[in-house]
C-alpha cells in the first residue's frame, strides 16, 4: 500500500470517481444520524452538484486519496477565518478501510498545510471520532484541544510543516 494525494481539480477521472462514491459517503453519514438527513430530504445535493461546489470554492482543495495510484477516497480542506484550515470532508471507500490508508492520507494532508487546524466530527459517528482522536494524538503527540457540543466533536491543533499552503 502506497498512499498519495492528488488535486482533483487537475484530473477529470478523479472528479468522476468522487461523484460516483459520494452517495456511499452520504450513506455512511446517514446511518449515524438521528434526524438531520430525514429533515434535509431533497435538499441534499446531487453528487455532481456537490463536487462542482467544492471545485468552485476558491478556499477549498478537493483531494483524491490514492492507494497505489488508484482512487480510494477523498478529502476537502477549506481555508477558514479563525483557524487556518478545516477538514470538512474525509472519506475512504469501504473496501479500502482498516489498512492504514486513512491515517496515512490524513498525515499527508496535515503535513501539506502548516497552521491552525480544526477537524469536526458528528459525535454520533463513533468510528470517525475514534479515528481522528487516534490520528491527532499521534500526529500532535497529544497536543490538541477538543470541544464537544451541539452534537459535534471539534479538535483544534497546529501543524508546522514548511510547505504552508502548497497543495
Amino acid at each position: 500500500m502506497t498512499v498519495s494525494l492528488r488535486d482533483a481539480r487537475a484530473h477529470a477521472g478523479d472528479r468522476k470517481w468522487i461523484s460516483s462514491v459520494y452517495r456511499d459517503y452520504l450513506d455512511d453519514l446517514n446511518t449515524r444520524r438521528t434526524g438531520l438527513f430525514p429533515l434535509l430530504g431533497g435538499a441534499v445535493r446531487a453528487e455532481p452538484d456537490q463536487v462542482q461546489l467544492w471545485l468552485a470554492d476558491r478556499r477549498a482543495t478537493l483531494f483524491t486519496i490514492l492507494d497505489d495510484l488508484q482512487p480510494a477516497g477523498f478529502a476537502v480542506v477549506v481555508r477558514e477565518a479563525g483557524t487556518d484550515f478545516r477538514m470538512t470532508e474525509f472519506f475512504i471507500a469501504r473496501a479500502r478501510r482498516r489498512r492504514g490508508l486513512g491515517r496515512g492520507a490524513a498525515r499527508l494532508i496535515l503535513d501539506r498545510f502548516a497552521g491552525r487546524w480544526e477537524v469536526v466530527e458528528d459525535a454520533a459517528n463513533r468510528e470517525a471520532v475514534a479515528f481522528w482522536r487516534n490520528v491527532l494524538a499521534g500526529y500532535t503527540r497529544g497536543d490538541y484541544r477538543e470541544r464537544s457540543g451541539h452534537g459535534e466533536i471539534r479538535q483544534f491543533f497546529s501543524s508546522a510543516n514548511s510547505n504552508r499552503g502548497n497543495p
